[in-house]
């Protein structure tokens, strides 16, 4: 399954342990995030959630691209982004603070996992970057371009995305998609410093900011499935995925 979980006192962490792959994500590993929350709701001496991936060179760098080989049409997308958006709402929803840990890169479904928690820190090495423009040709869910939104505004959403490139760590502390940047030797001692000070602050305070956060992302939110579509039905996504299989550069043709 490729997902350790720990507990340890008030902090239960999920490690994403694929370090062969970048951390890349198959639907197990997703679905065992999904329960990691549930097991973290479910025990009340849990105070802090901690999320990370394994290898130091990437947080998550994605969904597998080998899930998308036998995708057929856009009724296959809208399937797929249903299921990663209902495991990225299940992060939003843990009742205790959720922290992102990013060392290496955080690429597509990495960036939607990390923008889901609560907080997020990196080391120097971390790279941020949602590559699809250049890469498979998809879109990601309403909720996710919400919260990247809510994270970065309007405009470096669209930079982001419409360039492909990546936002190196002091450009992610910088514009606000990460919280803190810590050397590497430094990493352990404050992230258990972080997770100590908020295990000791009033649960209640911090649950209901991080309800009202997501409920103002979440208001009068948009349907997408028409977008999804268009994207996943398209015969560039098609060509998307084998170009990225091939190693080869994509032939885009709009349709």
């Amino acid at each position: 399954m490729s997902v350790e979980v720990s507990v340890e006192g008030a902090v239960a962490t999920a490690t994403v342990n694929r370090p062969s792959a970048r951390n890349a994500m198959t639907m197990p590993m997703y679905e065992a995030l999904a329960d990691f929350c549930a097991a973290v709701d479910e025990n009340p001496e849990v105070r802090v959630a901690v999320l990370r991936g394994a290898g130091g060179t990437a947080f998550v760098s994605g969904t597998d691209i080998n899930h998308f080989r036998g995708f057929e049409g856009a009724e296959d997308g809208l399937d797929y982004e249903r299921r990663v958006e209902s495991v990225l709402a299940r992060i939003e929803r843990v009742r205790v603070p959720t922290v992102a840990v990013v060392e290496g890169y955080a690429t597509g479904g990495g960036l939607s996992i990390a923008a889901a928690c609560d907080l997020r820190i990196c080391t120097p090495a971390a790279r941020f970057g949602l590559p699809i423009a250049r890469t498979l040709g998809n879109c990601v869910s309403m909720p996710t371009y919400a919260r990247l939104v809510h994270l970065l505004g309007a405009t470096r959403t669209t930079h982001l995305i419409f360039t492909a490139g990546f936002v190196d760590a002091e450009e992610a502390v910088r514009i606000g998609l990460a919280g803190e940047l810590v050397a590497d030797e430094d990493l352990e001692p404050r992230l258990a410093e972080l997770c100590e000070q908020l295990a000791g602050h009033a649960p209640l305070t911090m649950r209901a900011t991080k309800t009202a956060l997501r409920r103002l992302r979440e208001h009068a939110l948009p349907a997408d499935d028409d977008l999804i579509s268009l994207c996943y039905g398209s015969d560039d996504f098609r060509e998307g995925v084998s170009a990225f299989l091939d190693k080869r550069r994509s032939r885009w043709r709009g349709r």
